[in-house]
């Protein structure tokens, strides 16, 4: 089954969705639900059907497998995102990327701003792009503001890999996709990026392809 449609209330359109069991059915560049935006969070689902939401984006993240995934990407136009990053790759890349583990967490209305000058590049994927991966810039640490699913504002720093999983989230709640961003002459498809790029850096893949990295 696909994303539910558009011209549904949202409550509506949520209790649609999980109407069938199992994983929702991840959007594809293409649609245009990834690139309107989303509304506010304000109370447009009551909290059972909130917490019943919150699950289903998280089943369906494990299932992809994915480290995040934001509410358009199930065809919901809601400023609703998760994120959850058990950091299972080797230590030099742990230590390249700053690659932390990150517990199950709930973006409601996030927001983020870089916090310091220092900019990364890294290859990133999307689970609505699949088959492929690009660098891309971004800030190395950034302030992200917003709330969870219980209404608890939240203010804190994010630096490293997650810090790059909350801006790439909290883009797709603003219309964003991560190639708006990225550096394509990187583009490489997901068996080239095994074959050739999984160095813990894109410098090679930056010499070979003939773009720069800050």
């Amino acid at each position: 089954m696909g994303h539910a449609e558009p011209r549904l209330p949202l409550a509506e359109r949520v209790e649609e969705l999980l109407a069938v069991p199992g994983p929702l059915t991840v959007v594809a560049a293409g649609d245009p639900v990834l690139r309107r935006g989303t509304e506010p969070f304000d109370g447009q689902l009551e909290p059972a059907l909130l917490a019943r939401f919150v699950e289903a984006l998280r089943v369906t993240m494990h299932a992809a497998p994915g480290v995040g995934l934001a509410a358009p990407q199930v065809g919901v136009p809601l400023r609703i995102a998760v994120i959850e990053d058990a950091a299972p790759v080797p230590e030099d890349v742990r230590r390249a990327r700053g690659r932390t583990p990150q517990p199950f967490r709930v973006l409601v209305n996030p927001s983020y701003e870089p916090a310091g000058p220092e900019r990364a590049g890294f290859y990133e994927g999307c689970l609505s792009v699949p088959g492929y991966q690009a660098v891309v810039t971004r800030p190395a640490a950034v302030r992200l503001t917003g709330q969870d699913e219980h209404g608890r504002p939240f203010d804190e720093v994010f630096s490293g890999w997650p810090a790059r999983i909350v801006q790439h989230e909290t883009d797709h709640l603003d219309g964003v996709l991560y190639l708006d961003r990225a550096e394509l002459r990187s583009l490489s498809s997901d068996h080239a990026l095994a074959e050739r790029w999984s160095q813990p850096t894109p410098e090679q893949a930056a010499r070979a392809l003939g773009f720069e990295l800050p």
